[in-house]
């Protein structure tokens, strides 16, 4: 069974990073999309959970790659050190009018733990944070009230740690992170990664 030492011997890599579709093309997406970025661990899993959960449900896109540091441009390898300051993170485009970032927002508190500070399972340090990087003063707003109400309603249990902040510079990871796990059927997953039972939250 897969565990977190599987990441301390995934191969580091110099390959540039693209802003380009899996299939090498230019992307183009429709007029009022918009983007969310969220860290919860190791970015693998987030980016497989969320395209399981959304994908053709108003998800058109999900890169991994790094936010909130200090360097420009920096690698894996960088990002690991825990120097640079950036966090692990999944960037989503999606279609407002099929998914909300409301919801994407509750699928977050879902499917990590938000309790445990600078770690995911056996993951630990500042680039496995939990974090929401927002756009504007909605998305900071949603951002905000969807933290408050999960505290009080799902994770009454510990304190959440989640930074709510303003999206900074987005550098995409390198080509290997890309789609890893749909890549690496066996490849790590975080465990603590899985989608919790929570009830509705109130309205």
């Amino acid at each position: 069974m897969p565990t977190f030492l599987n990441r301390l011997f995934r191969p580091f890599t110099s390959s540039t990073r693209m802003g380009l579709n899996p299939e090498g093309g230019a992307q183009v997406f429709p007029e009022g999309s918009q983007k969310a970025i969220v860290a919860a661990g190791c970015f693998w899993g987030v980016e497989h959970l969320y395209r399981k959960q959304f994908g053709g449900k108003g998800l058109l896109d999900a890169k991994v790659g790094y936010i909130g540091g200090d360097t420009k441009s920096p690698s894996y390898r960088s990002v690991c050190s825990g120097r640079t300051g950036h966090a692990e993170a999944l960037q989503v485009t999606f279609d407002p009018s099929q998914v909300t970032y409301h919801q994407l927002l509750e699928f977050f508190y879902k499917m990590h733990d938000p309790t445990t500070k600078d770690r995911q399972g056996g993951d630990s340090g500042t680039q496995y944070r939990s974090a929401i990087f927002y756009h504007d003063e909605q998305q900071e707003k949603t951002a905000k009230e969807v933290t408050d109400k999960v505290q009080k309603e799902w994770w009454r249990t510990g304190k959440i740690t989640t930074q709510i902040l303003p999206a900074g510079e987005w550098w995409d990871a390198e080509a290997y992170h890309q789609l890893y796990l749909d890549k690496n059927p066996g490849g790590y997953e975080c465990p603590a990664h899985y989608i919790r039972s929570f009830p509705s939250l109130s309205s």
